[in-house]
């Protein structure tokens, strides 16, 4: 029985020496597919003030408001205050058609009059606030009779800007002004009150808030785009051995190799041992790959590097497991599958659609409730979540048991169903 399993590894070998661009295929395109989207993507987890984002300020207050936006905006780091357009100073007109042309991603209107107005409404509020304490007889002056319409200030945004954007950019301009508001409120309770003593209101934040890192030997763990990337989408290459192993049992179906095999005998499960064998090879080395690119090419693209140290076996562990997996789902589908025009694009298809639900491309908790309990079906879904346990979580192989069981139960049903399947058929 071993030396047939010997033999029909060989034969998948010589079959796939035989389609050497194949072979390549599988190997340099998740490579390349890998350093592109970490090129990509490393930005989100940097920060911005490497790459400063230019945005348009209309500045019609003229005033401490507008100043103080604009130092804000400027110390933040992650914009580029511009005034002007092509030379010319911008008008509010102007940066609505600049904005909506696509040409910058944002502009800010602040209003005429702001920073006077404002400081005119607070007094009046002020003013009414210390009268009803009886604290000041003169409370019926001018200010308090002046109506005050309240100011807006306006953003306009690219139409194609994410959604994810405007909301950081509303959030960051909101609490801005709300601070500014503040103070200008605590500066008039301190001229009502205390004729200008500057200790009377503290004025710092009594709540803060503070990131607390998870560390481990004294280390803060910080996630980069490369301790996400790398598993993701070597997960999306190992997965994407379904299409050639799916195609390679049609085309043996086809050409009659199978039956020839069959009639050896050789039973129909040591076919498919002889298959997971080899592809869990090309898995493994697909795996490798994509960890000796992360931990010595992506340092030379100034990229992070990729910390494996006392974890490579661990995730060498959950990347035997998901080629199994993988290897299992395109067994199944080889076998049921009639010709290779259904095994190639529902392959594919598949391969794409296990990696959407399972988090490679949108994480899980961003999606709608539907969809997140759909992703607990993905096998892809359970084999990053391994990953990150490893790399993100420092979990240990308890930890992993769970998704690794997972992974294996999927591999076993398929196969399984695939010889059953293929047992049924050939009795008719």
């Amino acid at each position: 029985m071993m030396y047939k399993f010997f033999m029909s590894v060989y034969k998948e070998m010589l079959l796939l020496k035989r389609d050497f661009g194949g072979l390549v295929i599988l190997f340099v395109m998740p490579l390349v597919l890998i350093v592109t989207i970490t090129l990509i993507q490393d930005t989100t987890f940097k920060s911005l003030s490497e790459n400063r984002i230019p945005i348009l300020l209309v500045d019609n207050d003229k005033d401490s408001i507008s100043k103080t936006v604009m130092l804000n905006l400027q110390e933040s780091g992650s914009f580029e205050v511009i005034s002007t357009i092509d030379g010319i100073k911008a008008t509010e007109i102007s940066a609505k058609e600049a904005v909506f042309q696509g040409k910058y991603q944002l502009a800010i209107i602040i209003p005429a009059k702001l920073s006077a107005d404002l400081q005119l409404k607070v007094n009046q509020n002020v003013e009414k606030i210390v009268s009803n304490f009886g604290m000041n007889e003169a409370s019926e002056n001018a200010n308090t009779t002046k109506e005050i319409a309240p100011k807006e200030v306006r953003l306009y945004f690219d139409p194609a800007t994410q959604i994810t954007f405007k909301n950081a950019v509303k959030s960051a301009i909101d609490k801005m002004i709300s601070q500014i508001e503040t103070k200008s409120i605590y500066a008039a309770f301190q001229d009502q009150l205390g004729e200008g003593d500057e200790t009377l209101f503290e004025q710092k934040s009594f709540i803060t808030f503070k990131e607390i890192i998870p560390r481990v030997n004294d280390k803060e763990i910080l996630p980069n785009s490369v301790q996400h990337n790398v598993p993701a989408w070597t997960l999306f290459a190992i997965f994407f051995i379904i299409v050639p192993l799916s195609i390679n049992i049609v085309k043996e179906k086809g050409q009659g190799t199978q039956i020839r095999l069959i009639t050896n005998p050789v039973p129909y499960f040591v076919i498919i041992a002889g298959k997971t064998a080899t592809y869990l090879i090309i898995c493994m080395i697909q795996f490798y790959l994509m960890v000796a690119v992360g931990v010595y090419l992506f340092p030379y693209l100034g990229l992070p590097i990729l910390e494996v140290e006392g974890k490579l076996v661990l995730m060498s562990i959950v990347a035997l497991f998901s080629g199994l997996a993988a290897i299992g789902f395109g067994i199944l589908l080889g076998t049921v599958a009639k010709t290779q025009e259904q095994s190639a694009p529902f392959g594919a298809t598949s391969v794409v659609l296990l990696a959407a639900i399972g988090g490679v491309w949108i994480p899980v908790f961003a999606m709608p409730k539907v969809m997140q309990v759909i992703s607990n079906f993905s096998p892809m879904n359970w084999g990053l979540n391994a990953f990150y346990t490893v790399l993100l979580r420092h979990g240990s192989f308890l930890q992993l048991l769970p998704d690794i069981i997972l992974l294996l139960l999927f591999f076993v049903l398929t196969t399984s169903i695939a010889i059953i399947y293929d047992k049924k058929k050939r009795a008719v």
